[in-house]
């Protein structure tokens, strides 16, 4: 007999901007909030993670973490602007929007301001490297990353964004490593926030993913870095470990760690 998913309240479409230009930011800046039924009991004491949908900047829509629906984590699922509606780096200000509204607001879902993660898959975890690791995209908002109770990574993309480059016009081809300003690995230190680096299988997920990832979490390490964990699990592309039940349980393992 299957076991039931423990009930939530869901609020969609949440308008993160107080302003919007034009419908496409309209439509496209919105968030959702799933929150355990019995939150409201246990009152600003739980953690939260914001989530930043994969699609290579240019696809996909806001989602909630099937596999994190059982904990007692409240999940935002956030939109942002898609290229090539979007211009760079629109997607990266939507993103540090989309986390200050989360800092302002998230007490009234029952969600602790201290225990804020970010997170995404493959692009999305991209995004929330360089909002976590990057001062510029969340100083507007009067925040610094070192609020942040730790980022969690699903295979993403740790030197310069391929499509990023694209749009930049960037003249290396696609597989040099290029680590600029538009690059989590650009920004790591000792007091970067608590990270987590899940990968698939290094024959299957993307040409040098896995490596690159490998790499940042050794040079956190050798900058005494406290808190970086770095897994790859067999047997997954680049596809499968997006969806992956073992994946997500190393990331609710961490948050639940971290929040003790």
């Amino acid at each position: 007999m299957a076991t039931e998913l423990p009930l939530r309240t869901e609020t969609k479409n949440v308008s993160y901007y107080a302003e919007t230009t034009g419908e496409y930011q309209k439509t496209q800046c919105v968030l959702d909030i799933s929150v355990p039924k019995d939150a409201q009991k246990d009152i600003q004491n739980l953690p939260v993670l914001v989530w930043f949908h994969g699609g290579g900047l240019t696809a996909g829509s806001k989602e909630i973490p099937k596999h994190l629906r059982n904990t007692n984590i409240i999940l935002v699922g956030v939109g942002y602007r898609l290229a090539p509606k979007a211009k760079f780096p629109e997607f990266l200000e939507d993103t540090a929007a989309a986390l200050a509204w989360t800092f302002a607001n998230i007490e009234h879902y029952g969600g602790n301001p201290k225990q804020i993660y970010i997170g995404g898959c493959s692009a999305g975890a991209y995004l929330a490297a360089m909002i976590g690791l990057d001062s510029r995209w969340l100083k507007p908002h009067n925040i610094e990353p070192s609020r942040l109770a730790g980022l969690v990574l699903l295979t993403g993309q740790m030197t310069t964004h391929f499509h990023v480059r694209k749009m930049l016009n960037y003249p290396q081809q696609e597989y040099f490593p290029v680590i600029d300003e538009n690059a989590p690995l650009h920004y790591i230190s000792k007091n970067s926030p608590p990270i987590l680096m899940v990968l698939g299988d290094r024959k299957l997920d993307m040409p040098v993913r896995v490596q690159e990832n490998e790499f940042m979490a050794a040079s956190l390490r050798a900058m005494k870095h406290p808190r970086v964990e770095f897994y790859e699990i067999k047997g997954y592309d680049h596809a499968g470990i997006g969806k992956a039940l073992e994946a997500f349980q190393h990331i609710a393992k961490f948050i639940t760690e971290i929040k003790q």
